[in-house]
């Protein structure tokens, strides 16, 4: 077939910036993508900590110093180009010291909305300049939720992007990059008020993913349960009618994971390796982990591991209830690590002097005990109350660790709850939000661990799983290819 010319503009991108999935999710396409013979394009902020690590970047002549008014306020940005690592693919940055120079990849500065304004802007422009008409622009999460509108607005009688579709991912519906009404003014579209939904001017805002999804040619979502849950559910965060007001579903695609980074056969954070056939190194990943983590328990005994943001949504609220009353009535051990909310670490580093040598808690970022975690544990908890894709049940499942998850989003379509009776399932799948439900599937799971030859079907079924990006990201060629193809006809007609 045909290769085809996709541009995918996102707020972070792996390996240059990275604070939760969306990275992992553009970066793999990108990869892929280029690795399948097509002309990919990537667009990311020239973040002050991305200019430090990448100096091999090439500034662009034709996009240097290039004038752009937001509102009242004039700034300047220009373009860097790099190779994508491993790739050849072609990485574009935009260099706006105004607005990039930060700390932080993101911020609550007064002006966070014209950040993303200025890189959408910014992407379009430089697609054009450089005579770049992809057959799709695909726009990850709020941060780029104007491109579908100002292909209908202002690059509507650009010849270049006659045929580009758009393409608009939720990778987590809630959050939405709502600002001020005043924030109309900064998008540069003539007659723009009509544009935007009615209800969100009233109430004195602009919501940028809300005009993503009215614009946009076609919607996706990163799991199908997700999918059907944001546009029938309270899980939509408000916009289920804008979403079924389009007429057409949320197409449902689910992330894949990087086997090169993940996988218990070569992670070059681990101490031991690996694999269905030969599970000592497991059980040495085990010992070390307990040591590492101030674990006095016998290594025989279960152990529960959770590499987690401390927030509500992930569960934290039930696990104040459920984790006192798992380490009181089963004889295990718990190790998590994560950070976010203060209330939860301080539950947490409770929990660890209430249970001493049986709970371990680092709220520090630390890639390698994450990877250990994985590797080490015997079961990973992950309670969301909702989760988009979710990606640990996924590492879990390659390292033979069995998640204990809610039924919801990406938990729903990637582990099945396993059958004693048959011997099929992959970890243990429960249903209702509640104590109840939780203290249910951590009393099953560890009811299966006490049966060694049970317990080893289980672990097999686990680790024969393939969730590689080298599977999903054919799914997202095939999308690709309809709007593309979609595009020929209506330009033919």
């Amino acid at each position: 077939m045909k290769p085809m010319k996709i541009c995918i503009l996102s707020s972070e991108i792996m390996p240059y910036a990275k604070t939760g999935g969306l990275a992992d999710v553009a970066g793999a396409l990108i990869g892929e993508l280029k690795a399948r013979g097509h002309d990919v394009r990537g667009f990311m902020p020239l973040y002050r900590g991305v200019r430090d690590r990448e100096p091999s970047m090439r500034a662009l002549a034709e996009l240097t110093d290039v004038g752009l008014r937001l509102g009242d306020t004039s700034y300047l940005y220009s373009v860097l180009a790099g190779n994508f690592p491993g790739t050849g693919a072609t990485m574009y940055f935009i260099d706006c010291p105004a607005l990039y120079d930060r700390p932080g990849f993101y911020t609550s500065d007064a002006d966070e909305h014209r950040r993303f304004i200025l890189f959408t802007r910014a992407a379009l422009e430089t697609c054009r300049r450089i005579g770049f008409g992809p057959d799709v622009f695909h726009c990850n999460d709020w941060h780029t939720g104007f491109l579908p509108l100002y292909l209908k607005t202002i690059y509507s009688g650009e010849a270049l992007f006659e045929r580009s579709r758009s393409l608009m991912t939720i990778h987590n519906i809630g959050y939405q990059g709502v600002m001020s009404a005043a924030a109309l003014d900064d998008l540069g579209v003539d007659g723009i008020r009509p544009l935007i939904d009615p209800e969100d001017l009233s109430a004195g805002v602009v919501n940028a993913l809300r005009t993503g999804l009215k614009y946009a040619d076609v919607v996706s979502t990163v799991s199908p349960t997700y999918a059907r849950e944001i546009c029938a559910t309270e899980l939509g965060m408000g916009m289920q009618a804008t979403l079924l007001a389009r007429g057409e579903p949320v197409i449902g695609i689910l992330n894949g994971v990087d086997y090169r980074e993940w996988d218990p056969r070569h992670d070059p954070h681990l101490g031991a390796h690996f694999d269905p056939r030969d599970l000592a190194g497991k059980r040495e990943n085990k010992r070390t982990l307990l040591g590492d983590a101030g674990l006095t328990v016998d290594p025989s005994r279960p152990l529960i591991g959770m590499v987690s943001r401390l927030a509500e949504q992930k569960g934290f609220d039930l696990l104040m209830q459920v984790l006192p009353r798992c380490l009181a009535e089963h004889d295990c051990a718990f190790v998590a690590l994560g950070s976010g909310e203060p209330r939860y670490a301080e539950f947490l580093e409770g929990l660890v002097r209430r249970f001493p040598g049986r709970a371990a808690f680092s709220g520090r970022h630390d890639e390698a005990m994450a990877h250990l975690i994985e590797a080490g544990s015997d079961a990973f908890l992950m309670p969301s109350r909702y989760e988009p894709c979710g990606l640990n049940q996924i590492y879990s499942l390659r390292y033979g660790t069995i998640p204990i998850v809610r039924n919801t989003g990406g938990l729903a379509d990637s582990v099945r709850h396993f059958d004693p009776g048959t011997g099929e399932g992959t970890g243990c799948v429960f249903n209702d939000y509640d104590t109840a439900a939780v203290n249910w599937a951590i009393g099953t799971t560890l009811s299966w661990y006490a049966d060694a030859p049970l317990w080893d079907r289980l672990v097999q079924n686990a680790m024969a799983q393939d969730f590689s990006w080298s599977r999903q990201v054919a799914e997202y060629e095939a999308l690709y290819r309809r709007e593309s193809d979609l595009a020929a006809v209506s330009s033919s007609a």
